[in-house]
């Protein structure tokens, strides 16, 4: 559910920005809120909640959640920038040459406040779906 909801999260957030409807980004990695976020903090909190806060069940999915996490904003996140910087680089060098291009897909990744919002709205989805 909490995957579901920010991925919907994030065409609003989308369209807030540009005013246009992309749905085929509720399919795509990046953007914001984090979904991988969302979806392993709410993992996490589920446990919590069902197994105990002081169990090795939610020590093992906090250290799951954490790796994912890092993951989104480190690993991914320059992969994103280097993928930006290679389509610069191509629509530099051929600019105006009859030269077919394959862009590389550049949001890969998630900033930190990205992670970090899908972490906290997995949360509360979780606690919310609990009570």
């Amino acid at each position: 559910m909490a995957w579901v909801i920010t991925q919907s999260a994030k065409v609003l957030v989308d369209f807030s920005k540009t005013r246009h409807l992309h749905i085929g980004i509720w399919a795509s990695p990046g953007g914001m809120p984090s979904s991988h976020a969302a979806f392993v903090s709410a993992l996490a909190t589920a446990v919590g909640l069902d197994q105990g806060f002081d169990s090795a069940l939610f020590a093992v999915c906090v250290v799951f959640a954490s790796v994912v996490m890092y993951d989104a904003a480190g690993v991914r996140r320059a992969a994103s920038i280097q993928a930006r910087l290679i389509n610069q680089i191509v629509d530099e060098l051929f600019q105006g040459q009859p030269i077919r291009e394959e862009r590389l897909r550049e949001l890969l990744g998630h900033t930190p406040i990205e992670v970090v919002v899908g972490a906290l709205m997995g949360i509360l989805i979780a606690w919310w779906l609990a009570m």
